[in-house]
């Protein structure tokens, strides 16, 4: 996907030659083995970052730094602008969207500490302290559809506040029963196969919505989507991959939903891992290897 945003300068010009004699000289394989080097050659994640969320008032709600570890370069940008009001908690950062009354896209990193399980399942849902007019647990009940989350309560066992606030329902999605107990919940079971082997992750997960009309639940209007995305970035080996899951029952392989993470952002409209270096963004995010991924979570 084309950036929409002005390319970082600096210590990037120099990586942009190289890459630019690269591509005239070589093949994409040089191009991408390049980039491989030149972020492992580099503390990360810091030294990827070509510019700070922090920078960017608007990009949250509460300035300090949480517990999680959770750092802006999980922090996607919008394509055009919608309503957002962003909120950082403990275990995550939610954009939440008060027209849809869902969140437009939720971030997070996993790091193997943070599957320590220090408290056992909440399970209570909760309106989010941090929204004026908050969706309850009543506009779900008899819709039909499961308060499906999208950052998992099983990534926030690790501390009692990160799993209380991951039922906050500006986490929560109306999601089709057999595909939140099914094949989304596979996905989270990969994602922290993967973290235990790459030893840390960029999550961002969050609803589809197709152009047109949506459907409706309960007494706020809390928006169905017709499908949702997940897109996962690792740094040690540089990498992403992407996922769309209509929301709709179904019993399919993990491989069956993978695309690229230049696809999702085509999908959505939302830039993911904007404040990565430009070469690496450009690299991870139009590919698509699947077995890079899914032969490590069997």
């Amino acid at each position: 996907m084309k950036r929409k945003r002005k390319k970082t300068k600096g210590k990037n010009i120099l990586v942009g030659l190289v890459l630019a004699a690269l591509a005239l000289a070589g093949s994409y394989d040089h191009i991408r083995s390049y980039a491989i080097q030149w972020s492992e050659n580099l503390p990360l994640p810091e030294e990827l970052v070509g510019r700070v969320a922090g920078d960017r008032p608007s990009v949250r709600t509460k300035t300090s730094e949480t517990s999680s570890g959770i750092t802006d370069v999980a922090l996607p940008e919008f394509v055009k602008v919608r309503t957002s009001q962003v909120i950082r908690h403990t275990g995550y950062t939610v954009s939440y969207n008060a027209e849809t009354r869902i969140p437009n896209w939720v971030a997070w990193t996993l790091t193997p500490d943070r599957f320590k399980e220090v408290v056992s399942r909440y399970n209570k849902f909760l309106p989010d302290p941090e929204v004026a007019d908050p969706v309850t647990t009543d506009d779900y009940k008899n819709s039909g559809y499961d308060r499906g989350h999208m950052c998992p309560a099983a990534d926030n066992k690790w501390d009692e506040q990160a799993m209380r606030e991951s039922f906050y329902l500006t986490n929560i999605c109306p999601q089709d029963h057999n595909l939140n107990r099914g094949d989304w919940t596979e996905l989270e079971d990969a994602c922290r196969d993967w973290t235990m082997e790459y030893g840390r992750l960029y999550v961002v997960a969050g609803p589809v919505l197709y152009k047109g009309s949506h459907r409706h639940i309960g007494r706020s209007h809390v928006t169905v989507p017709e499908a949702f995305y997940k897109v996962v970035l690792s740094l040690t080996p540089p990498k992403a991959i992407g996922f769309i899951y209509k929301n709709t029952s179904g019993n399919r392989p993990l491989d069956a939903y993978v695309n690229s993470v230049d696809e999702v952002e085509r999908i959505t409209g939302i830039d993911f891992f904007p404040n990565l270096s430009d070469c690496l963004e450009r690299v991870v995010e139009a590919e698509c290897v699947p077995d890079d991924w899914i032969m490590s979570a069997r």
